[in-house]
């Protein structure tokens, strides 16, 4: 079901800002429809009253922004995220996480490196493989663009392969803990062992790569171990550092924004790291995902702004729509308002014979069953 909530976060972040902001044009109508002058000039008219919804909705949420706290925004990125605190006007932000955290995940991804590299020199076909039936001949054939008719690959998968040298003859310097030490090397070794090979025999396939990425799996979850320590400890540090400094009352309406890339928006580690940490009463309303598709130029703006729409519409569905709690629910946030009315047309149920059915009772919304209140 599409989401008002959803949709703010599933369009690009900075997209996402100016949702509202954008006046529909008056020139545009239905496909296929003739439209006269004066029902054009009559339409602009009818159309100029949104345009003045939204010129109003935009100036109550640039004003609010500066009133939203407190809030914690988390930028998610290679350091195991970006924190900032807004708090009664001020800014504070920090990366608090160990750079342990970012060697392990330097280290891990270093077979999704050689995969970048020569998934576009693989046979467009599914191999027989364990896994076979989980990979889609489409999306393969998409990716392996340039087929196995050349070896364009060879040079930037040795330049990687420079890398990765570099890195194995400094692993022991770098100060990480043992295990880690160890789950890196290994994997490191094998994956100069499958540039070599493959170099060497101007070949490689989805097998071959399936058999180095396999044996070297243990090692990734070695550094996801130490990865993920890293990152709990810090952040639930830093919460309670925080909460230390607003005080429990203040705690108790914490909002967090995370801003993060669809891919991740779900089950995102930095939300299910903050998640105990709040309010339980108000974590599922003020713990709030908002999946871009790149990071925005300016992250702080892009959180407060579409935190200041949630924030008055919470309000606005309350006094907009007092009559009828479950449309004041879709507009408060997890469903978009028409969602209802168009499941029900397209499963044959038609909004005449509702708006029917609900006005014989005579003093009920047409939108649902609950009762209006009498004037």
């Amino acid at each position: 079901m599409a989401t008002r909530r959803g949709f703010i976060g599933g369009a690009s972040a900075v997209g996402a800002t100016t949702l509202f902001a954008a006046p529909p044009s008056a020139a545009a109508t239905t496909v296929g429809e003739a439209v006269t002058d004066s029902e054009r000039q009559a339409r602009d008219a009818i159309l100029a009253v949104n345009s003045g919804m939204r010129a109003n909705y935009a100036l109550l949420k640039s004003d609010l922004i500066k009133y939203l706290s407190p809030v914690i925004v988390v930028q998610n990125d290679s350091k195991g995220g970006k924190f900032t605190l807004v708090y009664n006007g001020t800014q504070e932000s920090l990366n608090p996480v160990s750079e342990v955290f970012e060697l392990a995940k330097s280290i891990s991804h270093v077979p999704l490196g050689i995969f970048s590299t020569i998934a576009p020199y693989l046979n467009s076909k599914v191999p027989n493989l364990p896994n076979a039936d989980r990979i889609d001949p489409h999306d393969l054939k998409m990716v392996a663009f340039k087929g196995t008719g050349t070896t364009g690959w060879i040079t930037p998968l040795q330049d990687f392969a420079v890398t990765l040298t570099t890195a194995r003859q400094q692993i022991d310097k770098a100060n990480i803990p043992p295990a880690m030490v160890n789950s890196c090397t290994k994997l490191l070794d094998a994956a100069l062992k499958f540039v070599d090979t493959s170099v060497k025999n101007k070949s490689f396939d989805m097998k071959s790569f399936d058999d180095f990425s396999g044996s070297v799996y243990g090692n990734i979850r070695t550094n996801m171990e130490h990865a993920a320590q890293a990152q709990i400890s810090a952040v639930q540090a830093l919460m309670k550092r925080w909460r230390a400094k607003i005080g429990e009352e203040g705690w108790k309406d914490l909002y967090v924004v995370v801003l993060s890339q669809w891919t991740t928006s779900v089950l995102n580690q930095n939300s299910i790291i903050i998640k105990p940490c709040m309010n339980p009463a108000k974590v599922d309303t003020h713990l709030i995902d908002l999946p871009a598709v790149e990071p925005p130029k300016d992250p702080i703006f892009v959180a407060l702004d579409n935190l200041a729409r949630i924030v008055q519409d919470n309000i606005a569905a309350e006094m907009v729509f007092s009559v009828d709690e479950e449309v004041a629910d879709a507009l408060k946030g997890k469903q978009d308002l028409l969602s209802d009315e168009i499941l029900d047309q397209l499963n044959g149920v038609t909004s005449s014979a509702q708006t029917a059915s609900a006005m014989t009772s005579g003093d009920t919304c047409p939108f649902h069953k609950k009762k209006a209140a009498q004037a």
